[in-house]
């Protein structure tokens, strides 16, 4: 992709190296030791939504600021060899991540750079959408079709504080997990959560992990369930950064509420069937093959133009 090509999806969300230990039967305890039958290195963080965004076809940038070191150099690779631009700064350091799969759950150890993306590089690019999370929504320039995320940390700041950001109104779409939505909303079911958040956000989508995800729309909508896809579990990181990347491009292409969640489901589904999330972020093709086994049906893929009155 050149510097010139205009921008489907802008990934604000910070990129990482995910260092990923491979065969572990449990998390260590305190002062033990456990081999593991192997080590994988990926991109991580927002690198994860912007490598799988573009292997689905969509024009996409990461704006994260990177380590001018050399896990920086193994991301900005990892970006160039799937057609990523990125449109970030160079920095002294690259978060990283250790990730530790044991079944169908993961410890982690984070270090964070914390760097953040300007508004003005996201500006640059007039991107058609931005995925940023909700702390970071000012950054999102106007025009531009929001998907916000959460993360643990911030929903439970923000449920302290009893309301989500300003500019909440702005979001197209709030992507949250099920233990997310419980806390932002303080509801006890899920579905109830969602249908108060509505009150914020013009839609919410929640991820159930195995069970599928959900969706409601503001203003009464029913609520649409996509069920879960059985596979067989090796590591669950980035499944909801790649859900967001597929509701994301199933969105931009004009599918229905249902459609947009079943591609969603079955794309972070594939991915958990191996080790790092960028590894089990499958391209288009390998995509629509598996939904078509599902009775799914690729949505138009000429949806998304980019003319002058667009920009």
């Amino acid at each position: 992709m050149s510097t010139t090509d205009p921008i489907d999806l802008a990934c604000v969300e910070p990129a990482f190296v995910d260092l990923t230990f491979v065969g572990l039967e449990a998390v260590p305890a305190l002062g033990e030791e456990q081999h593991t039958r192997g080590l994988e290195r990926g991109a991580g963080g927002g690198a994860i939504t912007a490598i799988g965004a573009a292997r689905l076809g969509l024009r996409t940038a990461s704006v994260s600021p990177i380590g001018d070191d050399a896990d920086g150099e193994f991301v900005r690779a990892a970006f160039a060899a799937d057609g990523v631009r990125w449109a970030g700064r160079r920095v002294a350091r690259t978060s990283l991540t250790a990730v530790m799969p044991v079944g169908s759950e993961r410890a982690m150890a984070t270090f964070d750079n914390g760097e953040e993306a300007r508004a003005e590089e996201i500006a640059a690019l007039s991107p058609r959408a931005v995925v940023t999370s909700l702390d970071r929504l000012g950054l999102a320039p106007e025009g531009a079709r929001v998907f916000a995320t959460t993360g643990d940390e911030t929903a439970r700041t923000l449920a302290r504080e009893g309301r989500l950001p300003d500019g909440s109104e702005r979001v197209h779409a709030l992507l949250v997990n099920e233990r997310e939505a419980l806390l932002l909303s303080g509801a006890d079911d899920v579905e109830e959560a969602a249908r108060q958040l509505t009150a914020q956000v013009p839609r919410v989508v929640v991820t159930l992990g195995p069970r599928g995800a959900l969706a409601v729309a503001a203003g009464g909508g029913r609520v649409e369930r996509a069920d879960g896809v059985q596979v067989d579990v090796v590591d669950t990181t980035g499944a909801g950064d790649l859900f967001a990347a597929a509701y994301v491009w199933a969105d931009l292409m004009g599918a229905p509420e249902l459609d947009r969640l079943r591609w969603a489901v079955l794309y972070a589904a594939l991915s958990v069937r191996v080790a790092t999330a960028v590894a089990g972020a499958s391209r288009l093709d390998a995509l629509a093959e598996a939904g078509a086994r599902s009775g799914l049906t690729l949505p138009n893929q000429h949806a998304i133009t980019h003319t002058k009155e667009e920009r």
